[in-house]
């Protein structure tokens, strides 16, 4: 599974962090709502919800020639690659369904920043489609991705979010990460473009978390 470098955002979030289950729930495939590991036909469906959420969290940061290089095949190749040969370790692409529709999704693994512990692992990538918003997928990715990486043996977890990215921020936030003052400028387009990512963090150990 690709890490966070091998993709220009890699923490665009659901804007609500909402109940799980929605009590008046829609009509038809939203009512079945549900997060599972990824397989590699999910690959072109991922990669269209990677594209319109990574054009949208970098529109006003990068021009608009930059922005039309996000293309759901570009994306959805690189899924397809990582999920039929996955690299050693604890890395997962989860999906989140409607129905049968994939509409979310979240990538997790080791983290690999320098300063972290052989037991940290690290939220490299969430994203929901705009239009499947605010009925709880956000927040069932994020729980999903705590879970996986705890039952792998890790006690924290990191997440890198874009600065200007309010919306992300209070998402995690809410789901009960925290700045721990980290800050990197990465190079986010073939042009050299950088953005600056704030780093958040959070105890994921069992006796930490209700």
């Amino acid at each position: 599974m690709p890490h966070q470098h091998d993709h220009p955002h890699d923490h665009q979030h659901d804007h609500q962090h909402d109940h799980p289950h929605d009590p008046s729930p829609a009509p038809g495939p939203l009512a079945d709502a549900s997060v599972r590991i990824a397989r590699e036909t999910d690959a072109p469906a991922v990669g269209l919800v990677q594209s319109v959420v990574w054009r949208e969290a970098y529109a006003g940061l990068l021009a608009e020639d930059v922005l039309a290089t996000f293309e759901p095949q570009a994306f959805a190749s690189v899924w397809r690659q990582s999920l039929a040969a996955p690299p050693q370790g604890v890395y997962r692409l989860l999906a989140a369904c409607a129905g049968s529709q994939v509409v979310g999704f979240a990538s997790i693994g080791p983290s690999q920043d320098p300063d972290a512990s052989p037991e940290t692992g690290d939220l490299s990538a969430l994203g929901v489609h705009p239009d499947a918003r605010r009925v709880g997928h956000g927040s069932r990715l994020l729980n999903a991705a705590v879970d996986t990486l705890r039952g792998a043996g890790a006690t924290r977890m990191h997440a890198w979010v874009l600065a200007t990215d309010e919306a992300t921020r209070a998402f995690l936030l809410a789901g009960g990460l925290a700045p721990d003052g980290a800050f990197r400028d990465r190079v986010v387009s073939p042009t050299g473009d950088t953005a600056r990512e704030v780093r958040l963090t959070a105890s994921i150990a069992d006796a930490d978390r209700a």
